[in-house]
């Protein structure tokens, strides 16, 4: 059996879409460990750039694909297995984010992927953690983005995630906008950070965690502030942070802000920063909080090795979730592997990454049945919507709603109309997925642990034809009507299924 490190790509890349800056890391991959070798960040400020409606302007769009185009440079000889990109929480409340991440996708030459803000959390997590002398102390992690904040706490691994809406340039626009740095603006802000924070405070002072450590831009900026001010030796402290504070307000409007070392991009932005994390100490009880150099964008190189490795943090997901719904998982293990012996005799014919589509149909397979833990009437499409709404590790929002799809097709009519709505590069790839699930589940309806005879199937583009030994479809009139009646549902989705 070859070596893990041995199939390890000679680098890999991870590009990180923040709504306050865009990160790029660039690393060779040595003893089955990432090694950087480069590093890019642009303070794009894409938050910023949303309107009333959720919308970006022409102005934040012109910035992010410029900045994406210089990244896109240096990875263009990157091949796509090489390269994972992220898009964080504007890209998951723009209105226009399909239309923006078309247009970004070519700039980048790479696809990329919105997360969901606990899997941003469980990233921040990953990098913060590898990059810690200690990574085995209980440790709260806190990252305030451009328009997120994420709260984890953990050890080795994360324990409780939270991702809530309030970041350095949201709340500096809604507080701030106005130039004034007022007391009152000040308390205004801080307040509805603490509102922010009330339903969750209690859950992570529980977790009685040894230190408080803060990762990514903002935390960076105010703690180089506290240490060139001479206002802490030891990281940001309380005090520390009432200094800053007294010092933004005494200086009345943004544009008088005259801070040593500050990035001049930064300060229209430290004010919401700022009250956000006086507001995370006051309410979570944080004496002292350490800088880390780990966030996002390493999290993302550490779970990018660990998906080629095939310790893929999905699968425990999957696992976990099918655990919680009591699914049957003997039936799901024979739908598994039928089908995944259907799609190895068409995986070629059809164009598909074997091992991609073999990792969802798998997934797939095991979380067809969900739905049944809520009713039996339309317990597929229940199972679409805990599948899409659920808290799954690892996957971005598209992966997991490709996923939901699947388990939604599984049975009755084929849902054409939520494969079209897919991302284009999904769409008709679900679509092939969905023929061999759909295929294995009739096979399996009976529930019978009985083994099923030698199956051929072939396709061509929209065709699918089945062949089972002479006269087993005689013995077996009911697994006859119900392939007839596949056969109906696939002709109204425009395909042609042929069996005998």
């Amino acid at each position: 059996m070859p070596n893990p490190i041995d199939t390890l790509p000679d680098n890999i890349a991870a590009v990180d879409l923040g709504s306050n800056s865009f990160h790029m890391l660039v690393a060779r991959t040595k003893g089955g460990e990432p090694v950087l070798v480069d590093r890019l960040r642009e303070m794009v400020q894409l938050a910023s750039g949303l309107d009333a409606h959720d919308r970006l302007s022409p102005e934040s769009r012109d910035r992010a694909i410029e900045c994406l185009r210089r990244f896109g440079q240096r990875l263009r000889h990157m091949a796509p297995s090489e390269v994972r990109a992220v898009g964080t929480n504007t890209l998951r409340v723009a209105a226009d984010a399909g239309e923006f991440l078309m247009d970004a996708e070519r700039a980048l030459g790479h696809s990329i992927e919105t997360i969901s803000g606990i899997e941003e959390a469980r990233l921040i997590f990953l990098g913060v953690a590898r990059t810690l002398p200690e990574p085995q102390r209980r440790k709260l992690v806190i990252d305030i983005g451009g328009g997120s904040t994420e709260l984890i706490a953990g050890d080795e691994a994360p324990r409780d995630m939270e991702s809530l809406y309030m970041g350095c340039i949201t709340f500096s626009r809604a507080y701030f906008g106005d130039g004034r740095l007022t007391a009152e603006n000040w308390q205004r802000a801080e307040l509805a950070a603490m509102q922010e924070l009330e339903p969750v405070a209690e859950r992570f002072r529980a977790f009685d965690w040894d230190e408080a450590v803060g990762a990514s831009g903002t935390i960076r900026a105010i703690d180089g502030l506290v240490r060139t001010y001479g206002w802490s030796r030891k990281g940001i402290t309380a005090e520390a942070l009432g200094r800053l504070r007294d010092t933004l307000l005494k200086a009345g409007r943004i544009g008088r802000l005259r801070l040593e070392g500050l990035n001049p991009r930064r300060k229209t932005t430290i004010a919401g920063g700022t009250a956000i994390l006086s507001a995370l100490f006051e309410a979570l009880r944080i004496d002292v909080m350490r800088r880390s150099e780990g966030a996002l964008r390493e999290g993302l190189l550490y779970d990018f090795l660990g998906r080629i490795r095939d310790q893929d943090v999905r699968a425990r997901g999957v696992e976990a979730l099918a655990d919680r719904a009591h699914i049957d998982r003997q039936q799901a293990a024979r739908v598994e592997q039928t089908g995944l012996a259907l799609l190895a005799q068409v995986a070629a014919s059809w164009g598909l990454d074997a091992r991609n589509a073999r990792q969802f149909l798998s997934w797939a397979a095991n979380l067809h049945e969900i739905g049944l833990d809520i009713a039996h009437n339309h317990y597929h499409r229940h199972g679409e919507y805990i599948v899409a709404h659920a808290d799954l590790q690892g996957f971005s929002l598209p992966e997991q709603q490709v996923l939901a799809t699947l388990v939604r097709s599984h049975r009755r009519k084929f849902p054409t109309e939520a494969i079209a709505a897919l991302p284009r590069s999904w769409s008709a790839w679900t679509e092939r997925l969905a023929m061999s699930l759909r295929l294995s589940v009739v096979l399996h309806r009976s529930r019978s642990p009985l083994p099923l005879p030698p199956i051929e199937l072939s396709a061509a583009k929209n065709a699918l034809d089945l062949r089972f030994p002479p006269g087993w479809l005689d013995q077996h009139p009911l697994t006859r009507a119900d392939l007839e009646t596949e056969e109906a549902y696939l002709r109204q989705a425009g395909y042609r299924m042929s069996f005998g």
